[in-house]
């Protein structure tokens, strides 16, 4: 066993460590991993929130056990294979012993550390962008037409991850019709791989074709609650932050395209980075979006730093290299990941709030991070729901209804109770409701903490007895003070006016699609 496979395997088991003792005991898995998981138990070929590729793990974990273990298994398998990939192309441009050790620091040294928490397709996806920038180097190098039909395939496999992959497919274009390699849009194996990509994802675009669209609903509902919130220099300013431990590695990869001969070759990974950050600056997205881009640079900067370093003297600032990330991640890590418990957070409310980890996607400053109080009070929740079974005779006849897909989710992963799962008119949810297969005697209501709480006049209108059986007492969650009321005896048909309600919200939905379309 030579040295770099033995120093290959360190890294290896150090990341899935790292993902396991990242998290405090004290919170529960993400209000997202709840809807995921779900996903699994209606294999589709779409869904309004993600592509199918998550429902198919979430089967898998499903059928293992469904184990938190489990859950969490595969973000952090994601984020190594992530690691080696990054290793592999280093060794691909002729990087040594060095190289691959600053290369393995700097994505231990990211926001990585945090992705690969939790169970959400941007794991998978970073991993596929690197894959796919891998595939290109390989391609340059060789230009064997295998790796061409590898690339494709990886763009389909990404596309059905998440769709945000196509952002950069409209990055890399541009940048390889302004290099040299503009010659590959000569090549006929390019048209015939893209072709099977184009086949492989044509049932998820069926069947966005066959529910008119979904995605565009979602995007459209994403920009008017979420993304009206982002701000165009954040977006910049985030970009710094997510390899903050590496960035003097990422800088010199960007020199290292015009100034070190072997990489200018590899100049359209400077312009695919260019046109790609160009595009979401200016749709206003998510600072996370970007972070695919920058595990390949990392691969660039280190071999381009080793030669500068190989010589004389300069051999000793290798280690100081080396370690510059580490030093830099050390006391961060405390807050890139959930280590420290909502008290703990607390009383370093100051230090959070000035790097702007208190500000939520509403625009506003709160006691947590949005992120870790998304993961408490659930199985609270769920307590308060079995709490509410426990006092009903008719437990066949009643179905659980939540204002949001986080409360479901969570509720059909900690609730005790298997007579029916939670559901809710918001996400995915509004699709499963088993309205063919009970009739609806008595409800489970779950309502959020907003000012029309109290208001149950409606309910009271269908049902002869409506109970309040509690609610989340956890301050720190973001569901605090969310209730939960037991509805029982329905006067009336609760089948169809919950019918009704899901038709009237598609209808509306396809209208403002229409409107949008044209």
């Amino acid at each position: 066993m030579t040295k770099k496979t033995i120093l290959l395997g360190f890294f290896i088991f150090l990341k899935l460590a790292l993902q396991y003792f990242a998290i405090d005991a004290g919170y529960e898995l993400h209000r997202d991993e709840y809807l995921h998981l779900d996903l699994g138990k209606h294999l589709a070929w779409g869904y309004s929130s993600v592509p199918p590729v998550t429902a198919w793990i979430s089967w898998l974990i499903l059928y293992l056990g469904n184990s938190v273990f489990l859950i969490k298994f595969f973000p952090a398998l994601f984020g190594v294979l992530t690691l080696v990939v990054v290793w592999k192309t280093i060794e691909e441009l002729n990087g040594n012993l060095f190289a691959l050790v600053l290369g393995s620091v700097c994505v231990l040294s990211s926001i990585l550390l945090r992705i690969n928490t939790l169970y959400q397709p941007n794991s998978l996806e970073y991993l596929l962008w690197t894959v796919l920038f891998f595939t290109l180097i390989k391609y340059i190098n060789s230009e064997n037409n295998k790796w061409l039909w590898l690339a494709s395939l990886t763009f389909a496999l990404g596309f059905l991850n998440k769709y945000n992959i196509t952002f950069l497919l409209l990055g890399l274009l541009p940048a390889l019709l302004i290099s040299k390699h503009r010659k590959i849009f000569l090549n006929k194996h390019l048209y015939f791989s893209l072709l099977v990509a184009l086949l492989l994802v044509s049932p998820n675009l069926i069947w966005q074709y066959n529910n008119d669209f979904p995605v565009f609903h979602h995007l459209k509902t994403l920009a008017q609650t979420q993304l009206v919130n982002v701000n165009r220099v954040d977006f910049l300013k985030e970009q710094l932050l997510f390899f903050i431990g590496g960035l003097f590695v990422l800088i010199l990869a960007f020199i290292s395209f015009f100034r070190y001969a072997p990489f200018r070759k590899y100049q359209i990974f400077f312009w695919s980075y260019i046109f790609t950050i160009a595009i979401f600056t200016y749709f206003k997205a998510k600072g996370y979006y970007a972070i695919g881009l920058y595990p390949i640079l990392l691969a660039f900067g280190a071999v381009y730093l080793e030669k500068l370093l190989k010589e004389g003297w300069l051999r000793y600032v290798q280690p100081i290299a080396v370690l510059i990330p580490i030093v830099i991640i050390l006391p961060l890590f405390q807050i890139i990941v959930p280590v420290l418990s909502p008290h703990k957070i607390i009383e370093k409310t100051e230090l959070f709030k000035r790097i702007g980890m208190l500000r939520w996607e509403d625009g506003q400053d709160h006691a947590l991070p949005q992120d870790y109080a998304d993961m408490l009070g659930w199985s609270e929740l769920a307590n308060l729901v079995d709490i509410a079974f426990n006092r009903i005779n008719d437990k066949e006849h009643t179905l659980i209804h939540c204002d949001n897909y986080g409360q479901a989710g969570a509720i059909n992963f900690y609730s005790i109770q298997n007579y029916t799962q939670a559901v809710s008119m918001n996400a995915d949810y509004i699709n499963w409701y088993p309205l063919d297969k009970m009739e609806i005697k008595n409800v489970i209501l779950v309502k959020e903490n907003t000012d029309m709480d109290s208001n149950m006049e409606e309910e009271m209108i269908l049902f002869d007895k409506i109970t309040l059986v509690g609610e989340i007492k956890n301050k720190y969650a973001r569901e605090s003070g969310a209730k939960v009321y037991l509805l029982e005896g329905a006067k009336q048909s609760i089948n169809k006016i919950l019918l009704q309600e899901i038709t009237e919200r598609k209808t509306i939905a396809d209208q403002k699609q229409n409107e949008k379309l044209e």
